[in-house]
């Protein structure tokens, strides 16, 4: 019984694989994002970009 199920499966076969290493990908990117929010989120930064994007406006637009 066993001898025909080791036949029909292959047991090299890893499909699975993929999945789990899209998974610890999709971990990490999440992972990432939030500590680059945390960061652009602090007060030094958030005054830096809004300095940034009001001196773009002044240029662009007068």
């Amino acid at each position: 019984m066993f001898k025909k199920f080791g036949q029909r499966f292959n047991w090299n076969d890893e499909h699975g694989m993929t999945t789990a290493e899209y998974a610890v990908g999709t971990v990490a990117a999440a992972g990432f994002g939030s500590i680059l929010l945390k960061i652009l989120m602090s007060s030094g930064i958030e005054h830096l970009l809004a300095r940034a994007i009001q001196h773009a406006f002044s240029f662009l637009f007068g």
